[in-house]
């Protein structure tokens, strides 16, 4: 062991005499330590599990790749992400290519992508499972939102490649089933902007209008050829599925062969297992339906040839158990006949009868009694006429029954007596009048009335009676 000069703690930083390592600042130590990185590691490939993957809003993404013993974090520029041939998520193993660099505002060292891969076949069997399942967990692939065909389409659109084999197997088996008019949407079917192009597609078909100058077509069949699931992953993005998922326009999906699945085979209301087949699926064969119509026109003809012979059975039946019109009209005839012939013989009885009551009436009717009737009218009416004395005469007795009528009613006005010296007594508070002596003992509190006004007055309890009886007589013995 060698012993150190001991050198006491200082208060102040100073430069010692042959001291070969003076201080840096932090912004140098962490620019030599980035050159030295960025030097060391200028091309790297990493290989690990993507994890807290998140796309910012000027369209840069970050995420951090780990193992079971390390983790380092990582970035996507905006122009690298774009350029990316599937959609990072976390959970997927990739390999990374890109190189070293520090972040000085962190001290954190993090590879910068630029290029991103799959590892393997396993992992992008992995991302399609995750993305199948969180998708269907949206409702996207539910059997309800599958909507049913169209039995004989006018119209029918086609996304697919112009110049691949597919286009030419769907027009010619319209063509040998039943001519339909087709109109395609050119669109990438692998690379790069496919995914892009076939959702702008079956948007396009989605948004045109009924009646405008292209026509909307009745069915949309989205077609591929076969391939490796690499070359079909443009029908597995997110972007696809929902343009698929979200058009109101029935879609036949018919991408690769039969063994090969899409997501888009689950979002569409109908899976083709080929492109040929999808045209099969599409229309119905014109020969078989103009046979059909045949055989339902024969069916129908003789339908209708066996009702109406039933019918003429059934007419002829009922025809056989009317009567005949003989036998339905005889009675109303007879009676008719009947009805004649008594007809002019009443008419000549009732022209005699009214011919009497007229004879009757025109003897009423002699000027003679006419003018006595008159007469005795003139003479009633003279005898009616106006006379004052008679008048006066009413009015003189009219007024002597007022007067009489008036001496009555002063007659029996109660306060009329009082002027006489008599009294009628009150009951206290309410007023009601006494008749008895019973009432009046009752009562205690009296009011007598006279005929200048009121005294109140008590009564003291006395079993004297008002006015001395008289002695009955003795009855007399005979």
């Amino acid at each position: 062991m060698t012993d150190l000069p001991f050198e006491p703690a200082r208060l102040l930083a100073e430069e010692t005499p042959g001291d070969n390592s003076p201080a840096m600042s932090v912004s140098e130590l962490s620019g030599a330590l980035k050159r030295s990185v960025e030097e060391r590691f200028a091309h790297v490939r990493v290989r690990g599990e993507i994890s807290g993957f998140k796309r910012v809003a000027s369209g840069h993404c970050y995420l951090a790749l780990k193992d079971d013993k390390a983790v380092i974090d990582g970035v996507i520029w905006k122009g690298t992400a774009g350029g990316l041939a599937f959609r990072p998520e976390d959970g997927i193993e990739v390999v990374a290519t890109g190189r070293l660099t520090t972040y000085p505002g962190r001290s954190k060292y993090q590879i910068v992508i630029e290029r991103m891969e799959l590892a393997g076949q396993g992992a992008l069997m992995q991302l399609l499972d995750q993305r199948r399942r969180a998708l269907a967990a949206e409702g996207l692939f539910d059997r309800e939102r599958k909507k049913p065909l169209p039995f004989l389409p006018q119209v029918i659109g086609v996304v697919t490649s112009p110049t691949g084999a597919v286009i030419r197997d769907i027009l010619h088996r319209l063509e040998d089933r039943c001519p339909t008019r087709v109109i395609v949407w050119p669109v990438l079917v692998q690379g790069d902007g496919a995914a892009e192009q076939v959702a702008a597609a079956v948007r396009g078909f989605d948004a045109m209008a009924p009646g405008g100058p292209v026509p909307r077509p009745d069915l949309v069949i989205v077609a591929r050829g076969g391939g490796s699931i690499e070359d079909l992953w443009a029908f597995n993005e997110e972007v696809v599925v929902r343009a698929v998922a979200g058009c109101s326009i029935p879609i036949i999906s018919a991408v690769g062969h039969e063994t090969d699945t899409t997501l888009c085979d689950f979002a569409a209301d109908v899976r083709a297992p080929t492109p040929t087949a999808a045209a099969e699926i599409a229309v119905p064969v014109r020969a078989e339906l103009l046979g059909s119509l045949r055989e339902l026109g024969l069916r129908a003809q003789r339908c209708a040839n066996r009702y109406r012979e039933r019918a003429g059975e059934r007419l002829d039946a009922m025809a056989r158990r009317l009567p005949t019109p003989d036998r339905l009209l005889g009675p109303q005839q007879q009676r008719m006949d009947d009805l004649g012939d008594r007809l002019p013989r009443g008419l000549s009885r009732r022209l005699a009868v009214a011919r009497g009551d007229l004879a009757q009436a025109a003897g009423a009717l002699r000027p003679s009694l006419l003018n006595a009737r008159i007469a005795r009218a003139r003479e009633r009416l003279a005898a009616a006429r106006f006379r004052p004395a008679l008048i006066e005469t009413q009015v003189r007795e009219a007024e002597a029954q007022v007067q009489r009528l008036w001496r009555l009613a002063e007659g029996l006005n109660p306060e009329r007596p009082l002027a006489k010296g008599y009294a009628w007594v009150g009951r206290r508070p309410d007023g009601g009048v006494v008749t008895t002596a019973a009432q009046a003992k009752a009562a205690g509190a009296l009011t007598l009335h006279f005929a200048d006004g009121a005294v109140d007055a008590r009564v003291e309890r006395s079993g004297r009676p008002a006015y001395p009886q008289e002695k009955p007589e003795q009855p007399s013995l005979l």
